[in-house]
């Protein structure tokens, strides 16, 4: 009987969107940048630490373990802040959590040509699956500024 089920394959940018639509107070933030998706994800994710470098409101990454697509990092912010993050990451893949804080990333071919970028996370209300949507949409904006300058 299963045959009947429907199906739908999204991109990670698609499925970045359908994910952050179940959060409230989540925000995507979106950019098309002229550059292929394997070289985007690159400056992106990298070797795992590349992505404080675009990400405003991350400076660094303490520890990072990674067990195929399984991922165990400790992050600090900016403001000096731990965030011990736990998820996903596959090539134009991030979606990472704790218990404060959501990072979610995507890219995707464009059709036409190029790379969209897609972000979204923020800090988490305690004891609810939702996100304080303040500020997030303006420093999304400034990480793919960041990323638009490394490309």
């Amino acid at each position: 009987m299963t045959d009947n089920w429907p199906t739908a394959d999204l991109d990670h940018v698609r499925r970045l969107r359908v994910l952050a639509a179940g959060i409230p107070g989540a925000t995507v933030t979106e950019r098309v940048f002229d550059a292929a998706p394997n070289h985007v994800w690159d400056l992106m994710w990298g070797n795992g630490t590349t992505f404080t470098e675009f990400q405003t409101d991350m400076s660094q990454v303490e520890r990072l373990e990674r067990d195929q697509d399984r991922v165990r990092m400790t992050v600090r912010s900016r403001y000096g802040m731990r965030a011990q993050l736990e998820g996903v990451v596959s090539p134009g893949w991030c979606w990472l959590q704790s218990r404060f804080l959501l990072v979610g990333m995507a890219a995707a071919e464009e059709p036409g040509g190029g790379t969209r970028v897609a972000l979204t996370g923020g800090v988490r209300v305690p004891g609810k699956a939702a996100l304080v949507p303040i500020g997030v949409r303006r420093e999304s904006n400034k990480s793919l500024d960041r990323l638009a300058e490394k490309l």
